[in-house]
């Protein structure tokens, strides 16, 4: 007779008790840290950046997890068998994250390019050598992955990339400067757009190119922000050489791989969940009570819009992140994840300005107050990564509310 719970599926069951078994063996059962004014570290998700050598150190505890992670089978649970991952649907991706919220695990957000904006990309793009060449690696934080997009002098216009590939036996000769590359000093490869094609139009000569970030010609320099963090790295790339094998796509795609990577970094943006203690939107909650603002009617009605975006975000990113683990592309909802999640955080911001006024611009060792301002000066920066707030409101209206192209200025 069977034991199972009547509608319980028993490979799931046995899947969760897998599950369980490595993270008993493997990580500390996780602790809520509490979000009492006071209490716990003064930190909050966004806007914190540890030194160089601490990020270091952070990058290779995540390495050591993910590779035993892997090894148990859990690293790639929906990726195809044939390229190393479970093959499974992505239910049990969903039922791993659940259990997992149960465990304290090293932070991954040195992954979060590799993972959920270059892999999808390669798996999408690559040619059969670059996918199993570096997927299983990816996954199995063998390899770190980077994006080179964006140029000095391109600013938003992602398609005035003046990098250049040359054709040579066999491959590409790649030069240019690249900007504001996150997670470029530890990288081992690059996704680099450039332009190969000098005399097609201007979005049908690019090409994006999978690049050796430990290659000679490849020189990685730190991007020191407002914020006193060196997050950003500005990259130069020297007559570097790209075999064909390492294209995207073929030569004159880059622009459509480009919106693929794009539409995978909108979505990740409003998917990435933080502890209570550290989260933006809770510890302004913990601001709002310590200084017995929560009866004030302006203050609750500011508060109640930002939770609400919160929400809405959040939502919106399960059901895009669900679409493309069953194999979809990223479409125009990543647009307005992107767009919102910034504009939440700036209004986050605003509002704790509202509440600590001097307090969030000289530190004077109070809790809760000075930390603020690393998350108000870090936020621009959400309004630039992954395209503009203009370019993000021309997809929404163009693609969702189909609204005409706005006419090129006259010259």
């Amino acid at each position: 007779m069977s034991t199972n719970t009547p509608g319980t599926d028993p490979a799931e069951e046995e899947f969760r008790r897998s599950v369980v078994a490595f993270l008993d063996a493997h990580a500390k059962p996780f602790t809520e840290r509490s979000v009492s004014w006071g209490t716990g570290p003064d930190e909050l998700s966004m806007g914190a950046e540890p030194s160089r050598d601490e990020e270091l150190r952070a990058v290779e505890a995540a390495r050591a997890f993910r590779r035993d992670l892997f090894d148990a089978g859990f690293g790639w649970l929906t990726g195809p068998a044939e390229l190393g991952g479970g093959g499974k649907d992505p239910r049990y991706q969903e039922l791993f994250d659940e259990i997992a919220q149960a465990y304290e695990l090293p932070s991954e957000t040195c992954f979060v390019v590799s993972h959920h904006i270059v892999a999808p990309t390669l798996l999408a793009w690559g040619s059969p050598e670059v996918q199993q060449r570096y997927l299983r690696g990816l996954y199995r934080a063998d390899v770190i992955a980077c994006q080179l997009f964006s140029e000095p002098e391109a600013g938003s216009d992602l398609a005035g990339v003046k990098s250049r590939g040359v054709r040579v036996d066999g491959g590409w000769r790649v030069s240019g400067q690249k900007v504001w590359t996150s997670g470029g000093h530890y990288s081992d490869i690059g996704e680099m757009l450039v332009r190969t094609d000098p005399a097609a139009a201007k979005h049908a000569g690019l090409t994006m190119l999978v690049v050796d970030m430990h290659d000679p010609g490849v020189q990685v320099r730190p991007l020191r922000q407002m914020t006193g963090g060196e997050a950003f790295n500005e990259v130069f790339v020297d007559d570097v050489f790209v075999p064909d094998s390492h294209v995207l796509g073929r030569p004159g795609d880059g622009w459509r791989v480009a919106m693929t990577t794009l539409g995978n970094e909108r979505v990740s943006m409003g998917d990435r969940p933080a502890p209570a203690a550290a989260d933006p939107i809770e510890r302004l909650l913990a601001l709002i009570q310590h200084f017995g603002l929560n009866d004030d009617p302006a203050i609750r009605l500011e508060f109640a819009r930002i939770a609400i975006r919160r929400s809405v975000v959040r939502w919106t990113a399960a059901r895009a992140a669900a679409a493309l683990a069953a194999g979809g592309e990223p479409g125009a909802e990543a647009s307005i994840i992107k767009l919102m999640e910034s504009e939440n955080l700036r209004a986050a911001g605003t509002l704790a300005g509202r509440i600590l006024g001097p307090r969030m611009t000289a530190d004077t060792g109070e809790w809760g107050t000075y930390v603020w301002a690393e998350l108000v000066l870090s936020t621009p920066s959400l309004r630039l990564a992954g395209g503009t707030d203009e370019i993000m409101r021309n997809i929404m209206a163009e693609r969702i509310l189909g609204l005409p192209r706005e006419a090129a200025p006259n010259r």
